[in-house]
């Protein structure tokens, strides 16, 4: 079913698009987030757990930047797991201004467990798009997810190496 909008047909056409971008994107995550819930983890908890169990400790903006969250709700979301012993953080010794978010033994273990069963429920739902699909479904997904260069933006166009320069 397409958009009732009664514009042009590039903005019906982006519209329809957009549409069912959001929809199939809803659909799957409402789909794969049992075992996260059945674990007593949100969304975002989880995708902090499991950057963390599979890039090491990071620094909060770059928590915030792997799982899309502003640095805001990053430090509710860590303070709630730090709640659960879940995760800790860490001062750096000589920065103390710098700080990294830490797997504890517990948290290693909650996301060692959870981690195999959504990936189970992630490669079930994306069985409904085959091999080259996905392929090219990801690489559509990464064109369309990457920050246009804003030439007044001079961070836009560089790589940060050192995440403390880019706390």
């Amino acid at each position: 079913m397409g958009t009732h909008y009664k514009g042009s047909r590039k903005e019906k056409q982006a519209l329809n698009a957009y549409v069912a971008l959001m929809r199939a994107a809803e659909s799957v995550t409402s789909r794969t987030t049992g075992s996260m819930t059945d674990a007593g983890l949100t969304l975002s908890q989880f995708g902090v757990l499991e950057a963390i169990y599979h890039l090491g400790p990071l620094c909060l903006r770059a928590l915030a930047e792997k799982i899309l969250k502003s640095t805001g709700n990053i430090v509710v979301v860590v303070d709630n797991l730090e709640r659960q012993s879940l995760v800790l953080r860490r001062r750096d010794r000589e920065d103390r201004r710098y700080v990294t978010v830490h797997l504890t033994a517990k948290g290693r273990r909650l996301v060692g467990k959870v981690f195999p069963k959504v990936l189970k429920d992630i490669v079930r739902e994306m069985a409904a798009v085959k091999g080259e699909e996905q392929v090219a479904l990801y690489k559509l997904c990464r064109k369309l997810g990457k920050k246009k260069d804003d030439p007044n933006d001079k961070a836009s166009s560089k790589p940060v190496n050192d995440m403390r320069r880019a706390q």
